[in-house]
């Protein structure tokens, strides 16, 4: 499977999913639904709930594995940029975090995701946020622009996460952190899943193991990388939903519920951190 196809069926999936607002395809990326089932699965991933009562409705999709500005000890005044923005979730809890001084870069690669973003910035009047049309390969941003970088369940959807981390070093001030969230496998998943767009889209294919991914952020030139936390990802709640079950198997991606277990078993979040 290209890297070209991937990213294709990526970003429309997101599109679809920033269109619809709910239904099922926003079952097909990460934790939860796009219904009030959100929040609560917010909680458990690490979200207060004046965090997520604080935003502009239809910013939360829902769609995290963790809370990464939560333990970036963000600042004041600080640039901060959110790899694969989304919606506007983590960019618009950091935006009073840094207040009138600071700045809020989302970046993402979807045209829809981009339109719902803006118009949930414009809806909450978060003057110091702006979303950028990009490539988290491939930043359009000028060197040692931020002092710290997020990222939410975002960057195991590339194929080529050494250059995520090659151009978030970059675009780093020195002294500059990155905190991120993100899936990393426990053991290897079944070939049929790795070769899947769906497994893909639902962030699973693209995961790898965690000796690989602290390899690429180590690569990158990062420095006191740290794993902030650890834990069991609940992938089968998401694979054995009948109507993910239904799509999936339009996409030539069909498991039974002991096969979803399996897997599951073998994905985790992660939450970590790391310098330039």
């Amino acid at each position: 499977m290209s890297t070209d196809t991937v990213k294709k069926s990526v970003v429309e999936s997101y599109g679809k999913l920033a269109s619809a607002q709910g239904g099922i395809f926003s079952k097909l990326f990460a934790c939860c639904d796009l219904s009030e089932n959100a929040n609560n699965v917010g909680e458990v991933i690490g979200y207060s709930k004046e965090e997520m009562n604080s935003v502009p409705e239809g910013s939360n999709l829902g769609v995290g594995c963790g809370n990464p500005a939560a333990f970036g000890k963000i600042q004041s005044g600080e640039v901060v940029i959110d790899l694969g923005s989304g919606a506007g979730f983590d960019a618009f809890i950091v935006s009073p975090i840094v207040g009138e001084k600071g700045k809020v870069i989302g970046v993402d690669l979807s045209d829809e995701m981009l339109a719902l973003a803006k118009k949930n910035a414009k809806k909450g009047n978060y003057d110091n946020v702006d979303f950028l049309k990009g490539d988290i390969e491939a930043l359009p941003i000028e060197d040692n622009v931020a002092d710290r970088i997020i990222s939410n369940c975002v960057i195991n959807l590339s194929t080529k996460k050494g250059e995520v981390y090659k151009e978030a070093f970059r675009v780093l001030k020195p002294g500059g952190k990155i905190t991120i969230s993100d899936i990393i496998l426990e053991r290897d998943l079944p070939d049929f899943v790795k070769e899947s767009l769906a497994g893909h889209i639902a962030c699973v294919s693209g995961a790898e193991k965690l000796e690989d991914y602290l390899g690429y952020i180590k690569d990158a030139g990062f420095q006191n990388i740290k794993i902030e936390s650890k834990a069991n990802f609940p992938l089968e709640l998401m694979l054995t939903d009948p109507q993910v079950m239904k799509l999936a198997k339009e996409m030539d991606f069909n498991l039974n519920s002991e096969e979803a277990k399996d897997i599951a078993s073998r994905v985790s979040s992660i939450s970590i951190s790391a310098n330039k």
